[in-house]
């Protein structure tokens, strides 16, 4: 009796474990806010844990009005890139670019009610780009519906008739007015589907009326988990400081930063405008594995440079042109997903986008640095930050120190390698000189005051008087 209860146990735990191994996972990420930075950082993110934790499928919850073209395409090229199944679940709307992304994934469900489609590329104020960026964006998204596959038919009469999955003339229509489809699209309107015509039109799997219908009856699974990307506080807020309009600030911060400090003695406020910018700019790229140490250190190398150039080396040569590149460099390459140069994961989409970024922040500085360096405490908040003492003759102040006119004619000796400039001792007191014909003089070299002009003393050596 025994014997026969412990058969049984062994059966029913056999079977329990036949039905564990047999239950699907699903992993679900939710896309339903405006799509850019923060929407393409939680994609990235989900699709990693979806594979590290072995999903048999991804299912896509669109409910987004659109977004940026860039974030877009960047989002539609890792969905078609991912082995595993991706299916679009679209709830609501899925509009813009929602509709390039809802269109790279393997299978479309969409809600009563949903809607898909008009994916004009317009600006800021709703109105239509120039028609170079509709071409791009025509082509991307009949690229996108031709990626779904066709299927290949020869006739008994030899016709070839080849049969999209995804028809990509409808997907350019939902960009160009012009694109005319009989008994589909009027010209002069962008095509937008209702979740019954796109299920007509092979854009759509199924309408069902929730989620757990459109994976019981749809998809046919019945035994099944799903674990749900939930982003952190970190990503939320990694995702608006990676956002490249936000980006572009924080150059710009960090390049006016710079040269405010270097315009002042001292380090201040400008000092740490510029800090924190770099902060914000460095670290969430840092902390995602965008940007790597080596890139921070150029970074840092490259203000050193700067800084030596300007206050050690005369001139602005070799270190200074280098500092300016390695700052340069280091901002951009930080942006883009490269390891040591190898720029294999790197499309051309990330490698523009980071470049404007870097292009926007330094015009934009150019711009504020012109117009604050001649208004800065004039008015406004910062006034209380200027200097507004008059020095007035009435108070013992003169427009020029001219006690220095008395010593031309006088010899000196070097204190300092002139090169041109340094300093000269006149009877133990120590003065700032240029050498004449701006050739270098030795230390401990004796000298003679050749002529004072515009605050200045010029000296020459004894043998060139």
């Amino acid at each position: 009796m025994i014997k026969k209860l412990f058969i049984t146990l062994i059966i029913l735990l056999a079977a329990c474990a036949a039905n564990a191994n047999d239950t699907t996972h699903l992993y679900r990420v939710d896309i339903h806010t405006e799509i850019g930075s923060t929407s393409w950082r939680y994609l990235q993110d989900g699709l990693q844990q979806a594979q590290q934790q072995q999903a048999d499928a991804v299912i896509l919850h669109l409910n987004t009005y659109g977004g940026t073209v860039l974030h877009a395409d960047s989002m539609r090229t890792l969905i078609l890139n991912t082995h595993i199944p991706i299916y679009a679940y679209v709830e609501n709307n899925a509009a813009s670019a929602g509709a390039l992304i809802a269109i790279a994934c393997d299978s479309i469900y969409m809600q009563r009610g949903a809607r898909m489609g008009a994916a004009t590329v317009v600006n800021e104020t709703g109105a239509a780009m120039p028609d170079k960026y509709q071409s791009y964006m025509r082509a991307t998204m009949r690229a996108t519906a031709e990626a779904q596959g066709r299927d290949t038919t020869i006739t008994s009469q030899g016709d070839t008739i080849i049969s999209w999955r995804r028809n990509p003339i409808i997907a350019e229509a939902m960009v160009d007015e012009r694109v005319y489809i009989p008994q589909l699209s009027d010209s002069g309107q962008v095509l937008t589907f209702t979740a019954d015509e796109a299920l007509a039109n092979g854009y759509c799997e199924a309408v069902v009326d929730n989620l757990e219908q459109m994976i019981s009856n749809n998809l046919h699974i019945d035994n099944y988990t799903i674990s749900q990307y939930s982003p952190s506080l970190y990503d939320k807020i990694a995702g608006f400081l990676t956002n490249p309009a936000l980006q572009a600030m924080m150059i710009t911060l960090i390049i006016g930063g710079i040269f405010f400090e270097l315009k002042a003695p001292g380090i201040g406020f400008p000092t740490a405008v510029a800090l924190i910018a770099a902060v914000l700019y460095f670290l969430p790229l840092f902390i995602s594995g965008t940007a790597e140490s080596w890139e921070v250190l150029i970074f840092v190398v490259g203000i050193i440079l700067i800084i030596l150039e300007l206050f050690v080396i005369p001139g602005f040569g070799v270190a200074g042109f280098t500092g300016v590149t390695f700052l340069l460099a280091a901002l951009v390459l930080a942006a883009i997903n490269n390891i040591a140069f190898d720029f294999t994961f790197v499309t051309g989409i990330d490698l523009s986008r980071s470049v404007l970024t870097v292009l926007a922040g330094i015009v934009i500085a150019t711009l504020l640095l012109i117009t604050l360096s001649h208004r800065i405490g004039s008015r406004g908040l910062l006034y209380r930050m200027a200097l507004h003492k008059r020095e007035d003759n009435n108070d013992g102040y003169i427009a020029v120190d001219t006690s220095q006119q008395s010593l031309i004619g006088r010899s000196a000796r070097t204190i300092t390698r002139m090169a041109p400039s340094g300093k000269v001792s006149i009877d133990n007191d120590i003065y700032e000189a240029i050498s004449m014909y701006g050739q270098f003089i030795d230390v401990d070299t004796e000298v003679c005051i050749h002529r004072y002009e515009n605050n200045q003393l010029y000296v020459t050596t004894k043998n060139n008087q």
